[in-house]
């Protein structure tokens, strides 16, 4: 019975005749061939034939059974465009393919055109829970959205220094108020968050020694 294409055989173990036959022929054959003689899988023949160390010799390699490219072989040649031949599509013109003609050319946006979700600076939005207010309009998000609560601690304390973020004492992202917000450096960030699963006193004295530090340091 012939095997259905693309489907394996089922996978059997191998015995002392068949790892026999594998040191014996796989230098020396294709791989297909022997897989079929061993009535394998060709992926466990490879993986057999690594595991013990066998490799196809050079002259199977430069054998044309290897199916290797080889100086010289100029695979390809016949179908190869030639030099000085002319494409068939040289010169013509698909509608829409350019800007400015055809479909591309109705739904193209011109110049100072905004989309329908865009909103003028001064705007705000809610994003992750963050109050946000527009400050810019670049059209690059990041760099024009800016939240309200690093608004605030800039009015009074100008701008933030490098490695350190504006966040709410008591995590409540809608609590903007000037109280409610201290600078970290985002190692003691990082503190923090992991402190989270703690049980509430420990946290609290953990937060109390890291108040304590930066009071110590700023001084």
């Amino acid at each position: 019975m012939t095997k259905s294409r693309g489907i394996l055989p089922p996978r059997k173990p191998w015995t002392e005749e068949h790892l026999a036959i594998l040191r014996a022929r796989y230098p020396h054959e294709k791989t297909e061939h022997l897989a079929g003689v061993l009535g394998m899988a060709i992926k466990h023949i490879y993986k057999k034939a690594t595991a013990l160390g066998l490799k196809k010799t050079r002259e199977y390699l430069d054998s044309p059974d290897a199916c290797r490219l080889r100086r010289g072989d100029n695979v390809g040649v016949a179908t190869r465009y030639k030099k000085g031949n002319v494409p068939a599509n040289k010169g013509t013109k698909r509608p829409g393919y350019s800007i400015g003609r055809g479909r591309m050319a109705e739904t193209t946006f011109k110049k100072g055109e905004k989309t329908s979700t865009w909103l003028p600076i001064g705007s705000t939005r809610l994003m992750d829970g963050y109050q946000q207010r527009k400050m810019t309009d670049t059209g690059y998000p990041p760099k024009d959205w800016v939240g309200v609560h690093i608004l605030l601690w800039q009015e009074l304390h100008g701008p933030i220094p490098a490695g350190h973020v504006v966040v709410f004492k008591d995590g409540n992202k809608e609590h903007i108020e000037f109280d409610n917000l201290e600078l970290l450096c985002r190692a003691d960030l990082m503190r923090r968050n992991s402190i989270q699963n703690l049980p509430k006193p420990l946290k609290e004295v953990i937060q109390l020694n890291g108040a304590l530090k930066r009071k110590i340091n700023g001084k």
